[in-house]
């Protein structure tokens, strides 16, 4: 492998936002920076796989369940 092209690996601290924190090894910063966190994985929505509804009056998502609702199911035909 060539020389000099992989990143200096190092030890940080992070700082959740409860206030927890633990080390752990990253390219981000200098060796002993402490990273204070913004958004925590922990209660973050994105990560939880939270339980926002979607809300829509007649806007975006019912043109698209409208004009996309029947893909992929068979519409059956009475006789």
């Amino acid at each position: 492998m060539k020389e000099g092209i992989h990143p200096d690996y190092h030890t940080i601290k992070v700082v959740m936002t409860d206030g927890s924190e633990y080390t752990t090894r990253s390219t981000w910063g200098k060796e002993g920076d402490t990273l204070n966190l913004d958004i925590d994985p922990k209660t973050h929505p994105a990560w939880t796989g939270g339980t926002q509804q979607l809300l829509d009056r007649g806007g975006r998502l019912s043109r698209f369940k409208n004009k996309f609702g029947t893909l992929g199911v068979a519409k059956t035909e009475k006789k």
